[in-house]
């Protein structure tokens, strides 16, 4: 069976609100439902989460809610665990009905920039190509290159975040963002991940663990998760540029 899972807490400190906060004439979280609802090969929505607005908007598409534990509405719960938590409600679940889950698609409340085209083209990619642990949706974004990151040392000066030789010989190395190639993000907007892989989280590729190591990138342009108020107009755009809002 394929399923969305769609995770959002009530508490955000950088952005307060931030999950029901309207964009583009529909709280935020509505994008990524509607983006699930839409899709023809989602079966099933479930959300996991603790906001009691969360939850009335999710019932209004049509999702089953999962009340998140309190130990995973803090900001310092992993994403994963979250994942993993729902997993495992869903399969208990889907059981009683004889069914279990095959394919989850994985979206967030803050991260309204996916369509349901990006969607389906995830799910067909891992129905088609049986290695692929998942497909996600990838932005090029070569100004955050690694190369141009800067940490600060005990100094409080700026210093290189990776060393250069990471890249090969510094001598080489030039301040044109695209001289080492595209940097592709994974974008949150959605992946598209075997149910498999929350069972094995171990043996998946860091920072985000519920990829697996096999990813088939699904080309997005200006993606993102939104954290802060000042990346709304973005992400407004992008839902205008792909004629998903007026």
């Amino acid at each position: 069976m394929i399923c969305a899972i769609l995770m959002g807490r009530e508490g955000s400190t950088g952005f307060p609100g931030k999950n029901v906060y309207p964009l583009a004439g529909l709280p935020m979280v509505a994008w990524a439902l509607k983006a699930a609802q839409e899709t023809p090969e989602v079966e099933r929505i479930y959300v996991t989460t603790d906001s009691p607005r969360i939850k009335e908007i999710s019932l209004e598409y049509g999702a089953r809610v999962i009340d998140r534990p309190a130990h995973l509405c803090t900001k310092e719960a992993l994403g994963e665990h979250v994942y993993v938590h729902a997993h495992e409600c869903i399969r208990e679940e889907l059981t009683k009905e004889g069914r279990e889950p095959s394919i989850y698609a994985l979206l967030m409340a803050n991260a309204p920039t996916i369509s349901p085209a990006q969607l389906s083209q995830g799910i067909k990619a891992l129905q088609e190509r049986p290695n692929l642990d998942s497909a996600v949706t990838v932005s090029v974004y070569n100004m955050w290159s690694p190369l141009r990151a800067r940490k600060l040392d005990d100094e409080g000066l700026l210093k290189p975040f990776v060393p250069f030789e990471v890249f090969g010989d510094p001598k080489t190395l030039n301040c044109d963002r695209d001289s080492q190639g595209d940097a592709y993000f994974a974008d949150m907007g959605v992946s598209v991940i075997r149910a498999r892989n929350l069972d094995d989280l171990d043996g998946g590729m860091l920072p985000q663990k519920w990829m697996g190591q096999r990813i088939l990138p699904i080309p997005n342009v200006g993606g993102l998760d939104v954290d802060y108020d000042y990346q709304m107009p973005q992400a407004e755009w992008w839902l205008k540029k792909h004629g998903l809002a007026d």
